[in-house]
């Protein structure tokens, strides 16, 4: 028992630090519409090597619906559900394969993320159009991604396996 209440509390700091970087993201202004570096996604790509996909969706799944109550709107959860589960989703499967490193599985984490909202919005929008938009943020995504695998990889590397093995 006492390692499941020190599991959830652990996953809940991740939440909170997701949240936090998610607030944070939201003063750095964007090159391009709709184009974010993703910070809260250190978080989840860490839980996701260190607690596996259960968790990484939990901790995505809370962060994305309190950043959208406090910070959003509809639409913000929409979009942010979308990106997130294709996003968790394509990194969970990679991250399987033991292919792929940090770095790889995060870039495909950031591209399926705006190609999901890149769906989300040709459907709200009732338009195709919007796809042409989509090399834009496969640039974005990739480049993004590398910023956030190196950063996880790097949370990854100097938080020993043995430090979270025991809360799982």
């Amino acid at each position: 028992m006492k390692q499941k209440t020190q599991t959830t509390a652990l996953l809940g700091l991740c939440t909170a630090a997701a949240m936090i970087l998610s607030y944070v993201e939201s003063f750095i202004p964007s090159i391009t519409p709709g184009l974010k570096i993703g910070l809260p996604n250190v978080v989840i790509v860490f839980v996701l090597y260190r607690f596996g996909w259960p968790a990484a969706a939990a901790v995505s799944l809370v962060r994305v619906g309190l950043v959208s109550i406090l910070f959003g709107n509809v639409m913000s959860l929409a979009y942010g559900l979308a990106g997130a589960a294709l996003s968790l989703l394509v990194m969970t499967l990679l991250c399987k394969a033991h292919f792929f490193s940090v770095v790889g599985v995060s870039v495909a984490g950031g591209v399926s993320h705006n190609a999901a909202q890149i769906a989300v919005a040709a459907t709200v929008m009732r338009t195709t159009q919007i796809v042409y938009y989509l090399p834009i943020l496969i640039i974005g995504g990739t480049l993004a991604g590398i910023v956030i695998g190196l950063a996880g990889g790097m949370l990854i590397s100097r938080l020993p396996a043995s430090l979270t093995a025991k809360w799982r």
